[in-house]
Protein backbone atom coordinates (compact mmCIF):
# COMPACT_ATOMS: atom_id res chain seq x y z
CA UNK A 1 0.00 0.00 0.00
CA UNK A 2 2.96 2.31 1.04
CA UNK A 3 4.31 2.20 -2.38
CA UNK A 4 1.10 3.80 -3.94
CA UNK A 5 1.21 7.03 -1.30
CA UNK A 6 3.67 8.87 -3.42
CA UNK A 7 2.46 8.77 -6.45
CA UNK A 8 -0.92 9.73 -5.05
CA UNK A 9 0.55 12.23 -2.93
CA UNK A 10 2.50 14.03 -5.93
CA UNK A 11 -1.03 13.80 -7.94
CA UNK A 12 -3.45 15.37 -5.29
CA UNK A 13 -0.52 18.24 -5.05
CA UNK A 14 -0.06 18.87 -9.18
CA UNK A 15 -3.65 18.69 -8.92
CA UNK A 16 -4.62 21.05 -5.98
CA UNK A 17 -1.81 23.84 -7.45
CA UNK A 18 -3.38 23.56 -11.02
CA UNK A 19 -6.88 24.24 -9.21
CA UNK A 20 -5.39 26.92 -7.20
CA UNK A 21 -3.87 28.38 -10.46
CA UNK A 22 -6.85 28.30 -12.41
CA UNK A 23 -8.42 30.08 -9.88
CA UNK A 24 -6.42 32.74 -9.51
CA UNK A 25 -5.85 33.31 -13.29
CA UNK A 26 -9.96 33.54 -13.69
CA UNK A 27 -10.96 35.47 -10.62
CA UNK A 28 -12.80 33.51 -8.56
CA UNK A 29 -15.91 34.28 -7.61
CA UNK A 30 -17.74 37.22 -6.58
CA UNK A 31 -17.28 38.30 -3.38
CA UNK A 32 -19.96 39.94 -2.39
CA UNK A 33 -23.17 38.52 -0.23
CA UNK A 34 -25.68 41.01 -1.62
CA UNK A 35 -28.65 40.31 -2.23
CA UNK A 36 -31.29 42.35 -4.58
CA UNK A 37 -34.47 41.56 -3.68
CA UNK A 38 -36.97 44.22 -5.15
CA UNK A 39 -34.56 45.24 -7.81
CA UNK A 40 -35.02 44.39 -11.52
CA UNK A 41 -32.14 43.60 -13.78
CA UNK A 42 -32.20 43.34 -17.27
CA UNK A 43 -29.95 41.07 -18.91
CA UNK A 44 -29.32 41.01 -22.75
CA UNK A 45 -28.03 37.04 -24.63
CA UNK A 46 -29.29 35.18 -21.42
CA UNK A 47 -30.13 32.47 -22.72
CA UNK A 48 -27.08 30.86 -22.69
CA UNK A 49 -23.14 31.22 -21.54
CA UNK A 50 -22.13 34.09 -19.75
CA UNK A 51 -25.41 35.71 -19.53
CA UNK A 52 -27.22 33.24 -18.61
CA UNK A 53 -25.53 32.20 -15.64
CA UNK A 54 -25.54 35.95 -14.84
CA UNK A 55 -29.14 35.24 -14.91
CA UNK A 56 -29.56 32.13 -12.82
CA UNK A 57 -26.64 34.67 -9.89
CA UNK A 58 -28.77 36.95 -9.76
CA UNK A 59 -32.38 35.23 -9.47
CA UNK A 60 -30.72 33.43 -6.69
CA UNK A 61 -29.97 36.81 -5.39
CA UNK A 62 -33.63 37.92 -5.23
CA UNK A 63 -33.76 39.76 -8.20
CA UNK A 64 -36.69 40.05 -10.97
CA UNK A 65 -34.20 39.29 -13.88
CA UNK A 66 -35.42 40.10 -17.50
CA UNK A 67 -33.77 38.10 -20.46
CA UNK A 68 -33.89 39.98 -23.59
CA UNK A 69 -32.66 36.98 -26.11
CA UNK A 70 -33.43 37.01 -30.23
CA UNK A 71 -33.94 32.67 -29.58
CA UNK A 72 -37.31 32.76 -27.68
CA UNK A 73 -37.26 29.14 -27.66
CA UNK A 74 -34.06 28.76 -26.13
CA UNK A 75 -34.77 32.12 -24.31
CA UNK A 76 -37.48 30.03 -22.54
CA UNK A 77 -36.20 26.79 -21.73
CA UNK A 78 -33.37 29.06 -19.88
CA UNK A 79 -35.48 30.86 -17.87
CA UNK A 80 -38.11 27.76 -16.86
CA UNK A 81 -34.46 26.40 -15.99
CA UNK A 82 -33.72 29.09 -13.80
CA UNK A 83 -37.27 29.41 -11.61
CA UNK A 84 -36.67 25.73 -11.09
CA UNK A 85 -32.93 25.86 -10.11
CA UNK A 86 -33.51 29.44 -8.06
CA UNK A 87 -37.26 28.97 -6.74
CA UNK A 88 -37.50 32.72 -7.74
CA UNK A 89 -40.75 33.00 -10.03
CA UNK A 90 -39.73 36.39 -11.54
CA UNK A 91 -37.43 35.10 -14.38
CA UNK A 92 -38.81 36.48 -17.69
CA UNK A 93 -37.98 35.92 -21.00
CA UNK A 94 -38.36 38.67 -23.64
CA UNK A 95 -37.73 38.85 -27.59
CA UNK A 96 -34.78 40.94 -28.12
CA UNK A 97 -32.82 41.12 -31.80
CA UNK A 98 -29.92 43.65 -31.50
CA UNK A 99 -29.71 43.30 -34.91
CA UNK A 100 -32.12 44.93 -35.67
CA UNK A 101 -33.34 48.65 -34.11
CA UNK A 102 -37.06 48.04 -34.52
CA UNK A 103 -36.55 44.82 -32.14
CA UNK A 104 -34.56 46.90 -29.69
CA UNK A 105 -37.55 49.83 -29.99
CA UNK A 106 -40.24 47.10 -29.41
CA UNK A 107 -38.39 45.69 -26.60
CA UNK A 108 -37.41 49.14 -24.35
CA UNK A 109 -41.19 49.59 -25.11
CA UNK A 110 -42.28 46.83 -23.35
CA UNK A 111 -40.11 46.97 -20.48
CA UNK A 112 -41.10 51.09 -19.79
CA UNK A 113 -44.72 49.58 -19.97
CA UNK A 114 -44.79 46.40 -17.90
CA UNK A 115 -41.89 47.35 -15.43
CA UNK A 116 -42.07 50.20 -12.85
CA UNK A 117 -38.21 50.30 -12.37
CA UNK A 118 -35.34 48.59 -13.86
CA UNK A 119 -32.45 49.09 -11.00
CA UNK A 120 -29.21 47.24 -13.50
CA UNK A 121 -29.12 46.99 -17.14
CA UNK A 122 -26.55 44.54 -18.18
CA UNK A 123 -25.42 44.66 -22.01
CA UNK A 124 -23.93 41.26 -22.18
CA UNK A 125 -24.91 40.50 -25.64
CA UNK A 126 -22.25 40.19 -28.33
CA UNK A 127 -21.20 38.34 -31.75
CA UNK A 128 -17.30 37.90 -32.08
CA UNK A 129 -15.33 37.51 -35.51
CA UNK A 130 -18.41 36.38 -37.32
CA UNK A 131 -18.17 36.05 -41.32
CA UNK A 132 -18.83 39.61 -42.72
CA UNK A 133 -22.64 40.23 -42.55
CA UNK A 134 -25.02 43.06 -42.39
CA UNK A 135 -27.62 43.97 -39.60
CA UNK A 136 -30.90 44.62 -40.49
CA UNK A 137 -30.58 48.30 -41.03
CA UNK A 138 -27.26 48.06 -42.90
CA UNK A 139 -24.88 48.47 -40.13
CA UNK A 140 -21.48 45.65 -39.80
CA UNK A 141 -22.66 42.83 -37.79
CA UNK A 142 -20.09 43.09 -35.05
CA UNK A 143 -21.29 47.02 -34.83
CA UNK A 144 -24.04 46.09 -35.03
CA UNK A 145 -24.42 44.36 -32.40
CA UNK A 146 -21.89 44.77 -29.95
CA UNK A 147 -22.25 48.60 -29.98
CA UNK A 148 -24.91 50.33 -32.04
CA UNK A 149 -28.23 47.61 -30.33
CA UNK A 150 -26.50 48.28 -26.91
CA UNK A 151 -26.10 51.88 -27.22
CA UNK A 152 -29.93 52.37 -28.45
CA UNK A 153 -31.10 50.21 -25.82
CA UNK A 154 -29.41 51.83 -23.15
CA UNK A 155 -30.67 55.30 -24.35
CA UNK A 156 -33.99 54.42 -24.22
CA UNK A 157 -33.84 52.58 -20.59
CA UNK A 158 -32.39 56.05 -19.26
CA UNK A 159 -35.32 57.56 -18.17
CA UNK A 160 -36.43 54.21 -15.56
CA UNK A 161 -32.55 53.84 -15.04
CA UNK A 162 -32.81 57.37 -13.23
CA UNK A 163 -36.22 57.20 -11.74
CA UNK A 164 -34.99 53.72 -10.18
CA UNK A 165 -31.29 55.56 -9.17
CA UNK A 166 -29.06 54.68 -7.33
CA UNK A 167 -28.76 51.78 -10.78
CA UNK A 168 -26.17 50.60 -12.35
CA UNK A 169 -25.34 49.69 -16.41
CA UNK A 170 -22.50 47.22 -17.11
CA UNK A 171 -20.99 46.84 -20.76
CA UNK A 172 -19.32 43.54 -21.53
CA UNK A 173 -16.34 44.46 -23.15
CA UNK A 174 -13.21 42.40 -23.70
CA UNK A 175 -9.82 42.66 -23.91
CA UNK A 176 -9.41 42.91 -27.70
CA UNK A 177 -10.28 46.78 -27.69
CA UNK A 178 -6.65 47.35 -27.13
CA UNK A 179 -6.09 46.08 -30.10
CA UNK A 180 -8.94 48.06 -31.44
CA UNK A 181 -9.35 51.47 -34.29
CA UNK A 182 -12.75 53.36 -34.48
CA UNK A 183 -12.69 54.16 -38.06
CA UNK A 184 -14.92 56.65 -39.04
CA UNK A 185 -14.45 57.07 -42.18
CA UNK A 186 -15.68 53.42 -42.43
CA UNK A 187 -17.12 52.16 -39.27
CA UNK A 188 -19.32 49.93 -41.93
CA UNK A 189 -16.95 48.28 -43.59
CA UNK A 190 -18.02 49.80 -47.05
CA UNK A 191 -15.01 51.04 -48.70
CA UNK A 192 -11.92 48.24 -47.13
CA UNK A 193 -11.59 44.90 -47.71
CA UNK A 194 -13.14 43.12 -44.29
CA UNK A 195 -11.39 42.16 -41.45
CA UNK A 196 -14.18 40.04 -38.99
CA UNK A 197 -11.14 40.13 -36.51
CA UNK A 198 -10.54 43.81 -36.21
CA UNK A 199 -14.25 44.69 -37.08
CA UNK A 200 -14.80 42.42 -33.27
CA UNK A 201 -11.78 45.42 -31.69
CA UNK A 202 -13.53 47.84 -33.02
CA UNK A 203 -16.75 47.10 -31.70
CA UNK A 204 -15.33 46.46 -28.59
CA UNK A 205 -13.09 49.69 -28.39
CA UNK A 206 -16.44 51.16 -28.94
CA UNK A 207 -17.87 49.44 -25.69
CA UNK A 208 -15.34 50.85 -23.26
CA UNK A 209 -15.42 54.74 -25.37
CA UNK A 210 -19.03 54.44 -24.97
CA UNK A 211 -19.30 53.49 -21.23
CA UNK A 212 -16.31 56.48 -20.51
CA UNK A 213 -18.81 58.73 -22.15
CA UNK A 214 -22.40 57.60 -21.14
CA UNK A 215 -20.54 58.01 -17.21
CA UNK A 216 -19.60 61.48 -18.12
CA UNK A 217 -22.83 62.34 -19.30
CA UNK A 218 -24.87 60.88 -16.07
CA UNK A 219 -22.37 62.94 -13.71
CA UNK A 220 -25.07 63.78 -10.73
CA UNK A 221 -27.78 61.32 -11.80
CA UNK A 222 -27.36 58.20 -9.50
CA UNK A 223 -27.11 55.97 -13.03
CA UNK A 224 -23.13 54.44 -12.67
CA UNK A 225 -21.45 52.75 -15.64
CA UNK A 226 -18.90 50.49 -16.31
CA UNK A 227 -17.31 48.17 -18.34
CA UNK A 228 -15.71 44.92 -17.91
CA UNK A 229 -13.57 42.67 -19.81
CA UNK A 230 -14.84 39.07 -18.27
CA UNK A 231 -11.81 36.80 -18.78
CA UNK A 232 -11.37 34.11 -20.92
CA UNK A 233 -14.64 31.69 -20.75
CA UNK A 234 -15.38 29.24 -22.68
CA UNK A 235 -18.53 29.55 -24.48
CA UNK A 236 -20.06 29.55 -27.24
CA UNK A 237 -18.69 33.05 -28.52
CA UNK A 238 -15.85 32.00 -29.92
CA UNK A 239 -17.00 29.63 -32.20
CA UNK A 240 -15.99 30.94 -35.80
CA UNK A 241 -12.26 32.07 -34.52
CA UNK A 242 -11.17 28.00 -35.56
CA UNK A 243 -9.48 27.79 -32.69
CA UNK A 244 -8.95 24.22 -31.67
CA UNK A 245 -9.63 22.69 -34.75
CA UNK A 246 -6.12 21.39 -35.44
CA UNK A 247 -5.01 17.73 -34.11
CA UNK A 248 -2.29 19.93 -32.57
CA UNK A 249 -4.27 22.23 -30.22
CA UNK A 250 -6.96 19.70 -29.83
CA UNK A 251 -4.04 16.99 -27.94
CA UNK A 252 -1.29 19.50 -27.17
CA UNK A 253 -2.86 22.82 -26.24
CA UNK A 254 -6.19 22.27 -24.77
CA UNK A 255 -4.39 20.99 -21.59
CA UNK A 256 -2.62 24.33 -20.96
CA UNK A 257 -5.59 26.20 -22.69
CA UNK A 258 -8.27 24.63 -19.99
CA UNK A 259 -6.42 25.93 -17.21
CA UNK A 260 -6.11 29.49 -18.25
CA UNK A 261 -10.67 29.18 -19.20
CA UNK A 262 -13.09 29.09 -16.98
CA UNK A 263 -16.24 28.04 -17.27
CA UNK A 264 -19.56 29.80 -17.69
CA UNK A 265 -20.59 30.81 -14.10
CA UNK A 266 -16.78 31.74 -13.16
CA UNK A 267 -17.26 34.04 -16.25
CA UNK A 268 -20.27 35.45 -14.81
CA UNK A 269 -19.06 36.35 -11.77
CA UNK A 270 -17.33 40.07 -12.64
CA UNK A 271 -20.95 40.88 -14.19
CA UNK A 272 -22.39 39.91 -10.63
CA UNK A 273 -19.79 41.75 -8.99
CA UNK A 274 -20.44 44.99 -10.73
CA UNK A 275 -24.20 44.78 -10.12
CA UNK A 276 -24.54 43.77 -6.46
CA UNK A 277 -21.11 44.81 -4.90
CA UNK A 278 -21.71 47.30 -2.56
CA UNK A 279 -17.97 48.71 -3.27
CA UNK A 280 -18.98 49.86 -6.74
CA UNK A 281 -22.42 51.66 -5.71
CA UNK A 282 -20.76 55.54 -6.55
CA UNK A 283 -17.88 53.65 -9.08
CA UNK A 284 -19.19 54.72 -12.64
CA UNK A 285 -16.47 55.26 -15.86
CA UNK A 286 -13.80 52.81 -14.95
CA UNK A 287 -13.14 49.52 -16.71
CA UNK A 288 -12.67 46.29 -15.10
CA UNK A 289 -10.47 43.59 -16.12
CA UNK A 290 -12.42 40.61 -14.60
CA UNK A 291 -12.99 41.92 -11.11
CA UNK A 292 -9.79 44.01 -11.02
CA UNK A 293 -9.74 48.05 -12.41
CA UNK A 294 -7.33 48.90 -14.71
CA UNK A 295 -6.27 51.45 -17.21
CA UNK A 296 -8.25 50.39 -20.42
CA UNK A 297 -6.10 51.09 -23.74
CA UNK A 298 -4.88 54.68 -24.65
CA UNK A 299 -7.16 55.24 -28.11
CA UNK A 300 -10.06 54.28 -25.13
CA UNK A 301 -9.05 56.94 -23.30
CA UNK A 302 -9.70 59.22 -26.50
CA UNK A 303 -12.40 61.92 -25.31
CA UNK A 304 -12.76 63.17 -28.55
CA UNK A 305 -13.12 59.93 -29.91
CA UNK A 306 -15.77 59.33 -27.45
CA UNK A 307 -18.04 62.30 -28.04
CA UNK A 308 -17.84 61.69 -31.88
CA UNK A 309 -18.42 58.22 -31.50
CA UNK A 310 -21.58 59.03 -29.27
CA UNK A 311 -23.06 61.46 -32.03
CA UNK A 312 -22.43 59.05 -35.08
CA UNK A 313 -24.19 56.07 -33.16
CA UNK A 314 -27.07 58.61 -32.05
CA UNK A 315 -27.70 59.89 -35.24
CA UNK A 316 -26.95 56.24 -36.86
CA UNK A 317 -29.68 54.52 -34.71
CA UNK A 318 -32.48 57.35 -35.08
CA UNK A 319 -31.90 59.33 -31.37
CA UNK A 320 -31.40 63.08 -31.70
CA UNK A 321 -28.21 64.82 -30.30
CA UNK A 322 -27.39 63.90 -26.38
CA UNK A 323 -28.78 60.50 -26.75
CA UNK A 324 -32.54 61.68 -25.99
CA UNK A 325 -34.79 59.49 -27.92
CA UNK A 326 -36.31 60.61 -31.40
CA UNK A 327 -39.12 59.09 -32.11
CA UNK A 328 -40.01 61.36 -34.64
CA UNK A 329 -37.44 60.24 -36.97
CA UNK A 330 -37.06 56.97 -38.10
CA UNK A 331 -33.68 55.57 -38.57
CA UNK A 332 -33.45 55.26 -41.96
CA UNK A 333 -34.26 58.95 -42.49
CA UNK A 334 -31.86 59.69 -39.47
CA UNK A 335 -29.28 57.64 -41.54
CA UNK A 336 -29.71 59.33 -44.58
CA UNK A 337 -29.03 63.03 -43.15
CA UNK A 338 -26.24 62.23 -40.80
CA UNK A 339 -24.48 61.10 -43.77
CA UNK A 340 -24.27 64.13 -45.18
CA UNK A 341 -22.74 65.75 -42.34
CA UNK A 342 -20.41 63.09 -41.29
CA UNK A 343 -18.84 60.20 -43.24
CA UNK A 344 -19.03 58.06 -40.84
CA UNK A 345 -22.74 57.49 -41.30
CA UNK A 346 -22.45 56.15 -44.65
CA UNK A 347 -23.77 52.29 -44.67
CA UNK A 348 -24.65 50.50 -47.40
CA UNK A 349 -27.65 50.57 -49.63
CA UNK A 350 -28.40 47.02 -50.17
CA UNK A 351 -27.10 45.21 -46.78
CA UNK A 352 -26.52 41.82 -46.95
CA UNK A 353 -28.63 39.44 -45.02
CA UNK A 354 -27.42 39.41 -41.87
CA UNK A 355 -25.58 36.58 -40.28
CA UNK A 356 -27.72 35.46 -37.02
CA UNK A 357 -25.67 34.04 -34.08
CA UNK A 358 -26.39 33.64 -30.45
CA UNK A 359 -25.34 36.47 -28.39
CA UNK A 360 -23.23 35.93 -25.60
Amino acid sequence: MSKYILPVSVFGTVFGCAVLLKNHVTGGRCPSKATINGKTVVITGANTGIGKETAKELAKRGGRVIMGCRDMEKCEAAAKEIRGKTLNPHVYARHLDLASVKSVREFAGRIKREEQRVDVLINNAGVMRCPEGKTEDGFDMQLGVNHLGHFLLTNLLLDELKKSAPSRVINLASLAHIVGKIDFEDLNWEKKKFDTKQAYCQSKLANVLFTRELAKRLQGSGVTVNAVHPGVVATELGRHTGMHQSQFSSSVLSPFFSLLVKNSELGAQPSVYLAVSEEMEAVTGRYYDVMTEKEPAPQALDEEAARRLWEVSSRLVGLEEEGQSSTSNPPAEAQNKAAQRDPALTVGQNPQPAVRTEGL
